[in-house]
């Protein structure tokens, strides 16, 4: 059992490494980065598929509550529930770990390969060559290039155990799934902050090679989730909100002044006081002249009444 695991995981991720690290000019700190998109795309589509399935299983978490608050005293009821609801949602509820299952023999296999291809005695120099290939480009890159970014590799490193609290918590950040139950919410508040403190405490003893894979493999998430997924979830919460880009124009000193669109609206504005001008003058310019017309008229009827009388005197003269 241990020479097939050694043969169909271990010494093809030892071997792999080893051809890296020689392509990158003997860097392993590449090789590391090198292997971690590799194996992530290879692994892609079950990780796909094991992420919408717990975002589907924690979106169902309100039903599922209703369902076992109602059928608390019949568990054959509730259990017949719950499959309807998880056929009617489409769901498999083991969809979340058949890709979990098989993902971590990689897991094991590259946690196990990285520090042996880091042989920082004789004793594990010779325990890594009874897995080499007899390849010449295999053996050319032994020993690795141990150090990166001024790390050893080998050796715990605090930069990266802090990277690792980080990237874990801003991977589970952005696919934890929004609650409106109180207690759920309380649930993911605490795993955010449980889960990358204790991975950081555990890679604190570990070789700062494995701290690197768990580095990019958490970044490489993140972009899966911001482009695949769509969004960056719970993030956007944190993320400040972004000012439109389409109607400013980017000048020499950062942001400038939306200057067409000001000059558009200025003139706009300039039009609709002209005439707002205009009809308030001709408002105020009518009662004048409508006073004007009254005092017309009533100055030619008294015109016209003064012939009269005089029309009238000259008949009686007569």
């Amino acid at each position: 059992m241990i020479e097939l695991w050694n043969v169909v995981f271990l010494q093809p991720i030892i071997n792999g490494l080893l051809i890296m690290s020689g392509a990158f000019g003997g860097s392993f700190g590449l090789a590391i980065i090198g292997l971690t998109i590799i194996v992530n795309f290879a692994l892609l589509p079950l990780t796909l598929r094991q992420t919408r399935s717990m975002t589907a299983m924690q979106s169902l978490q309100p039903k599922m509550k209703e369902l076992q608050a109602k059928y608390a005293r019949d568990k054959q009821k509730l259990q017949q529930e719950t499959m309807k609801l998880y056929k009617e949602s489409g769901m498999n509820p083991l969809g979340c770990i058949f890709p979990l299952l098989v993902q971590t023999p990689f897991w094991i296999a590259i946690f196990q390969s990285i520090p042996q291809v880091l042989a920082t005695t004789p004793e594990r120099l010779l325990a890594l060559a009874q897995h080499l290939y007899p390849w010449s480009a295999v053996q050319r890159a032994v020993p690795p290039d141990g150090r990166f970014l001024g790390m050893d590799l080998s050796e715990p490193a605090l930069l990266l155990t802090i990277l690792i609290v980080a990237s874990m918590w801003l991977t589970q950040k952005m696919t934890v799934v929004p609650s409106t139950d109180p207690k759920q919410q309380q649930m993911n508040k605490m795993m955010q902050w449980m889960m990358p403190a204790m991975m950081g405490f555990l890679f604190m003893g570990f070789p700062s090679g494995l701290a690197l894979y768990i580095v990019v493999m958490n970044i490489f998430r993140m972009a899966v989730q911001y482009f695949v997924m769509g969004g960056w979830g719970e993030l956007e919460n944190l993320i400040p909100a972004r000012v439109p880009l389409g109607s400013l124009r980017q000048g020499a000193k950062g942001w400038a002044t939306p200057k067409k669109e000001s000059s558009r609206e200025s003139k706009v504005e300039s039009r609709e006081a002209e005439s707002v001008g205009d009809s308030s003058l001709q408002s105020e310019a009518s009662p004048e002249r409508s006073v004007s017309r009254e005092e017309g008229t009533k100055d030619e009827i008294s015109r016209s009444k003064r012939k009269n009388r005089k029309r009238s005197r000259r008949a009686r003269a007569k």
